[in-house]
């Protein structure tokens, strides 16, 4: 199994690339890791993280488990866009400066319209967080990304 750089499998750029890399993936799930460091983008004062930071740590595992099946055949990581979540719970309201995350994300629900469901759940020294998150990956980003045609 290829595991590639975090760079690779998600669509962001820069400060924006929260987790730091895959540990493994499977068909179903991803296991991401990261180091909460000082002087990122949503870092406090502190260098500890806002805990509702979690929900875009998810976000990003559920991208690079997408991106890492497109490597996988050979096809080009595309778009995905993470709809919400109707519950997100955690149990810190900071992850502290140095603590090592890990976030798990399990498919549990994906249909031919690039609508998907994933159970995650964000792991540290004391931290727990789970969310259930509704993503979508249009077939066709390009074309959906496009605006229409003003007359």
């Amino acid at each position: 199994m290829t595991i590639w750089p975090i760079a690779e499998l998600v669509p962001h750029a820069g400060d924006m690339i929260l987790v730091d890399e895959v540990l493994s993936f499977a068909d179903e799930e991803v296991t991401t890791r990261l180091q909460v460091r000082a002087g990122g983008l949503f870092s406090q004062a502190d260098g500890s993280l806002p805990a509702w930071v979690g929900i875009e740590l998810m976000a990003q595992s559920v991208a690079a488990f997408a991106g890492c099946q497109a490597r996988q055949v050979g096809l080009p990581v595309e778009l995905g866009f993470l709809l919400g979540t109707r519950n997100y719970q955690c149990n810190v309201e900071a992850f502290p400066l140095g603590a090592e995350l890990q976030i798990h994300a399990l498919r549990s629900l994906q249909d031919d319209n690039g609508m998907g469901v994933f159970e995650c759940h964000l792991t540290g020294p004391g931290i727990h967080a789970e969310a259930r998150l509704n993503v979508f990956r249009p077939p066709h980003v390009a074309s959906y990304l496009e605006e229409p045609a003003h007359d």
